[in-house]
């Protein structure tokens, strides 16, 4: 195991930027805890008595994260390196493993073998398909919580990291600190009103929520970017095991209706900022910088193949109403597969592809 947490592959890329080496932990972190959480969905409807009701919280940490990483990359040389070379540093960066989701996602739906859903949609499968591959919304299948991308549903978040991604190259990038604090004000605003509305932030995935994930997206985002210029780096002797747990201590909060708006709005607006503030001031010391590496690169992987296999979860407990004691066994089971297929993807599909569209399209800069 210590072999494979060192391979090349998994090191960090060279770079002018610095390498936060506990972020990309926490990222890893994120990415297991939204995997989880969506078993935990299946098996436990009722968030009240979800141990990890809260793991919906990773998408607003993914999006602070973003936004002082993209901050801290690019802020000094975007205008060196031009808003093309940029935008195609992340299409090569992100879309591959859009379209490994794609393909994966179609494939549970043809020969989901507990359900006949397929048959019901066969004759708009490849426009499903196509949105998916094109990040189209296209919330067809009420019968699925009518998600914006039904054969990949964590790809809604990832629609909206490419619309900051072009926000930030076209307009945030020269903002300057009053007006950033003011969008970043009011999309604080807009949040709060949401998590009353809505009751919580576990919203954004469906066609009838669809503007409560631009909400989520742009304050997160905005504060990400306010993190890294106000230089709000917190530097401590919290290591990368405390901050992971002050991490997962948000994602297993107890859920409680009545105040749940409450709770969501201030770990939103201000523990993750803490503790992304707090994660870039940690030391990484060399006990744990490769398994952070290893949960870094690991995370993307996750997060864009292992809910395919979610939807033949839940088919099968539709159908056949397991126990908890078959769940305690099959969720375990589940997670440690779908990891293993998130790492098989990244070693065998995304990485070497990346690195080939690195060479292809940018010979004297390669794209990160």
């Amino acid at each position: 195991m210590n072999t494979l947490l060192q391979t090349p592959l998994l090191a960090p890329a060279p770079q002018t930027a610095p390498y936060f080496g506990v972020l990309d932990g926490l990222r890893g972190i994120a990415a297991v805890a939204v995997v989880l959480f969506h078993f935990m969905e299946f098996a436990v409807p009722n968030y009240a008595d979800n141990f990890i009701a809260h793991a919906y919280f990773a998408v607003d940490f993914f999006f602070c994260l973003s936004g002082f990483v993209i901050a801290s990359a690019y802020d000094a040389r975007l205008a060196t390196i031009g808003i093309r070379a940029f935008l195609l540093r992340r299409l090569i960066r992100l879309h591959p493993l859009v379209l490994v989701g794609s393909v994966l996602g179609w494939l549970s739906f043809r020969f989901d073998p507990f359900s006949d859903l397929y048959a019901t949609y066969a004759n708009k499968s490849g426009l499903l398909f196509l949105a998916s591959c094109l990040m189209i919304p296209y919330p067809l299948v009420p019968e699925r919580y009518f998600n914006l991308f039904h054969l990949n549903p964590p790809t809604w978040s990832l629609f909206w990291e490419y619309v900051a991604n072009v926000a930030y190259a076209l307009v945030l990038v020269r903002l300057r600190p009053p007006l950033l604090a003011v969008l970043t004000f009011l999309a604080a605003i807009a949040l709060c009103y949401e998590a009353r509305t809505a009751t919580f932030l576990g919203v954004g995935f469906g066609g009838d929520t669809f503007g409560a994930g631009a909400i989520r997206m742009s304050y997160s985002f905005l504060v990400g970017i306010v993190v890294y210029r106000a230089r709000w780096i917190l530097v401590s002797r919290l290591g990368f095991p405390l901050i992971g747990l002050l991490l997962v201590a948000a994602f297993v909060l107890p859920f409680s209706k009545p105040v749940n708006w409450l709770t969501d709005s201030v770990v939103v607006l201000f523990y993750f900022p803490l503790l992304v503030a707090l994660g870039a001031g940690a030391p990484l010391t060399p006990r744990y910088a490769p398994l952070c590496r290893f949960l870094g690169a690991l995370s993307y992987p996750l997060y864009m193949v292992h809910y395919p296999f979610l939807w033949v979860f839940l088919s099968y407990v539709e159908k056949y109403k397991p126990s908890p004691s078959s769940f305690a066994v099959l969720i375990p089971l589940g997670l440690l597969f779908l990891v293993l297929l998130a790492y098989g993807t990244l070693v065998l599909v995304d990485a070497p592809l990346r690195a080939y569209l690195n060479r292809k399209l940018t010979r004297k800069q390669p794209l990160a």
